[in-house]
Formats: structure tokens, C-alpha cells, sequence
């Protein structure tokens, strides 16, 4: 472009002659995908929105009326979602702490060079591949199951090099149902929160960790004041996502206690409410709190995102 064309594009906001019709051309082939976006995302939960408003049983349909925000009172006020937050709020930080734990911990052994590396990793991460429906059947009836469990195969296995050719074989999903489904959830999680602590720690700059080592620090003082604090973003990362996603989490809950024995988190209280008591209105206004807490985890997982970009941008 010649010098006073230049100038001339500059006077006018720095755009070229015919920028914005080539910019819309660049732009228009996403247009349908964009649409079909909103129309699949968007407008359901307009309509969800509008439904919670509204005191809407279908077992009563000619008895729908306007309700404004007594469903939302209801969701904070009602003994039974009460109980379904809590129980919600204790599943997620048990199985986001536990997974992020012994994800680090396998991480930080993969980090290290041994033979059949390559084999052990694809083995670790064949958990979070499963669909959830059937890693949960795989936990209710290959090993939780009291009469031919692997559970209760070894249990008995163990007893018997005791002398005890008879024990007692424990129902594991009725004597600690909430912890028989933590305990499968982390299962499936820990690959996640491995993979992504596994590239923050093949992310440290070795020239720091080589001039550590010169200067005589130990590998405990090599974690505590260079990989941890490297891994901080990684670690918030893992949290958010994994919080994102198990507070949303419904096939475990329903698949190994089907909700009872107080394991009704949120999501399976709301299905109950919409599809066994076929309340819609109060239904929609529990799934438009869960959306709502969602949106905001989500905001601060997407923040850390960015920074890490900006950090690895900066660092290149």
C-alpha cells in the first residue's frame, strides 16, 4: 500500500478500502454453524427458563399458571434440595481432591523415564476413555457386587490365607454407598487431572531445574519451590474443569444407587422431580441454578485458560 493510502487508512480507523465486506465474507461460512449452535444450546434453555417460572405439573396440565419465582424459592428452601446441594457439593470436593492428589502422583511418576513408560500411560488413561454409564456398571456388578464381585473374590482370598474359609461378604454398595460412587467417579477423573499435571510438568523450563540441581537442591526442594509453583495453573485448571464436570455428574449416581441410600445429588434430583413427579416448573428452575453455578466455575476455568496462554506465550 502506498505511503498516503496508508495515511488515508489510518484517518479512517485504520481499515482498508472494502475491510468490513471481506471480513463479513470470512465470517459468513460459520454463520450456519452459529445458528445451529444457538438453536441447540440457546433456545432450549430460553424455554427452561420460561418454564421455571410457571407452576407446571403434566399430571395437572389444565392447572399451569404463572408462579414468577416461588420455584426458585422452593429449590433453596425444600428439605430434599437442601439435602441434594450438600450431598452435590461433598461429591464434587471429594472427588476433585482425591483425583487431583493421586492424578499428581502419577504424573509426577511419568514424568520419569522407565521402561514400558509408553504402555503404563496408555493403561492410566483407558479410565477416563470409558463412557460413564459403563465404567459405572463396571463398579456396580464387576466389583461391587456381593455375590461374585472381585471385591469380595479377593476379600475372601485374603481371609483365607488367615484361616478364615468362610467371611463374611460385605454389600459394599449399602454399607458405603455416597463413598462406592466417589470412589468410582475418581477412578474415571484421575487420568484427567494426570494428563494435564502431566504437561504441566513437561512444560518446566530445564535450564531452571538444572541450575537447581547445580546448586544442590533436593528433589523435596525441587518440588516445594519449583514444580509446585509451576503447576499452580495447572492444578487451578484441573480443579475448575473437574468441578465443571462432576457437579453435572449423573450416570454414577443413577447407574450404582439409582439416588438412594443419600446419594441424590442435584442432577438426580432434578430428573426425579421432572420425570417421576413430573413438576416441570420446579424441575427447570433447579436445571437453571445448576446452569447458572456451572456458568460461573466455567468463567473461572476459562480465565485460567487464558493466563496459562498468556504465560506460555510470554515464555516463548
Amino acid at each position: 500500500m502506498p505511503p498516503a493510502d496508508a495515511s488515508r487508512t489510518a484517518r479512517r480507523g485504520g481499515r482498508a478500502p472494502g475491510g468490513g465486506a471481506r471480513a463479513w465474507a470470512t465470517r459468513a461460512p460459520l454463520m450456519p454453524a452459529l445458528l445451529f449452535l444457538i438453536a441447540v444450546t440457546q433456545l432450549p434453555f430460553v424455554a427452561t427458563l420460561v418454564i421455571s417460572l410457571f407452576d407446571w405439573n403434566s399430571l395437572a396440565p389444565g392447572k399451569r399458571h404463572f408462579h414468577g419465582l416461588s420455584n426458585y424459592a422452593t429449590v433453596f428452601t425444600d428439605s430434599d434440595m437442601r439435602d441434594s446441594v450438600f450431598t452435590t457439593i461433598l461429591l464434587t470436593v471429594t472427588v476433585v481432591v482425591a483425583s487431583v492428589v493421586i492424578g499428581l502422583l502419577l504424573a509426577l511418576l511419568l514424568d520419569r523415564k522407565f521402561f514400558g513408560r509408553g504402555i503404563v500411560r496408555t493403561l492410566l488413561i483407558t479410565p477416563f476413555l470409558l463412557v460413564p454409564v459403563s465404567a459405572a456398571l463396571l463398579w456396580k456388578h464387576v466389583l461391587y457386587n456381593p455375590e461374585y464381585g472381585l471385591l469380595n473374590g479377593a476379600w475372601s482370598w485374603v481371609a483365607g490365607l488367615f484361616g478364615d474359609h468362610t467371611p463374611a461378604q460385605p454389600d459394599w454398595i449399602s454399607n458405603m454407598p455416597l463413598t462406592a460412587v466417589e470412589i468410582a467417579l475418581v477412578w474415571q477423573w484421575t487420568p484427567f487431572m494426570m494428563l494435564i499435571l502431566l504437561a504441566g510438568l513437561q512444560s518446566r523450563p530445564a535450564e531452571t531445574l538444572e541450575a537447581a540441581r547445580l546448586d544442590g537442591a533436593g528433589p523435596w526442594q525441587m518440588f516445594r519451590f519449583l514444580t509446585l509453583p509451576h503447576l499452580r495453573r495447572y492444578l487451578e485448571l484441573g480443579i475448575l474443569l473437574g468441578s465443571i464436570n462432576v457437579v453435572q455428574n449423573f450416570d454414577a449416581v443413577f447407574t450404582i444407587t439409582a439416588g438412594g441410600l443419600g446419594t441424590a445429588n442435584l442432577p438426580y434430583t432434578i430428573y426425579e422431580t421432572f420425570y417421576q413427579a413430573h413438576e416441570y416448573g420446579l424441575a427447570s428452575a433447579a436445571g437453571v441454578v445448576v446452569v447458572i453455578g456451572t456458568i460461573i466455575i466455567a468463567t473461572f476455568a476459562l480465565r485460567v485458560v487464558s493466563s496459562l496462554f498468556t504465560e506460555e506465550a510470554g515464555r516463548a
